[in-house]
């Protein structure tokens, strides 16, 4: 069952087409993977989804509800939680101050101080950062921020996830460590979409994979098909 779906999506910058007539969906439970070279569409569409952007056509739609022109805050309190590329942590906030501000900001606006610190120091424990609680998030590495900003989308309450690159610049040990927490965030019950481009991790635990080229969708499917899809192997994943 779709938690997620676009109809003809289409978002023009001047006179490019950043997205052109995108149909997609993302059903409940599942991790969908979003791939395509530099420049593919690829976060403009999360952007349209999250209302950063509004769509020049089309129509998307969460939970069977048009949130097409709808708000940031409006998309975010139905249930849509998002990370960034690059990241957008508060640099002289603590990490827990951080997640605390999505606690504090997200569905369950009733929340009490005292149960969104114990949400916070939560989420800070099922990412791995309960022993940086306190640093400052510039002071952190790279892939710490990075765990940073999933926990404060996670501190929102989502019913589904969006990732935007949330593997670039790690290692291999990162990367691995990365994969298995968005395995137990859809243990969690959270659905996840997510822009990638380690190849390794996005066919590892994507379900499907959508493919963008210059703001069009050319292939759709489980990974093993999309890695034998000759237009995708020629556009992007090379020989």
């Amino acid at each position: 069952m779709p938690i997620l779906e676009g109809e003809g999506v289409t978002k023009y910058f001047g006179g490019l087409a950043a997205v052109s007539n995108v149909d997609f969906h993302v059903d409940q439970g599942e991790v969908v993977g979003l791939i395509g070279p530099n420049g593919a569409g690829k976060t403009t569409l999360f952007n349209l989804i999250t209302g950063a952007f509004a769509p020049t056509s089309g129509m998307i739609r969460f939970k069977g509800e048009n949130i097409t022109a709808l708000k940031p805050y409006q998309i975010s309190n139905r249930g849509i939680g998002r990370t960034f590329q690059p990241v957008r942590a508060f640099s002289t906030m603590s990490a827990f101050d951080n997640v605390l501000l999505g606690s504090l900001f997200g569905r369950s606006r009733n929340i009490s101080t005292a149960d969104a610190r114990q949400e916070t120091m939560r989420l800070l424990e099922f990412v791995g950062l309960e022993e940086k609680q306190m640093i400052p998030a510039e002071a952190l590495t790279i892939g710490d921020q990075k765990l940073v900003e999933v926990a404060r989308a996670l501190a929102t309450r989502p019913e589904l996830l969006l990732l935007d690159e949330m593997m670039a610049g790690l290692n291999p040990a990162e990367v691995a460590q990365a994969m298995e927490l968005i395995r137990r965030i859809r243990n969690e019950g959270i659905t996840v979409f997510l822009v990638e481009h380690v190849m390794e991790a996005v066919m590892g635990i994507s379900h499907r994979i959508m493919v963008l080229h210059h703001g069009e969708k050319i292939a759709e499917g489980i990974p093993e098909e999309i890695a034998k899809n000759r237009t995708v192997v020629e556009v992007y994943l090379g020989e």
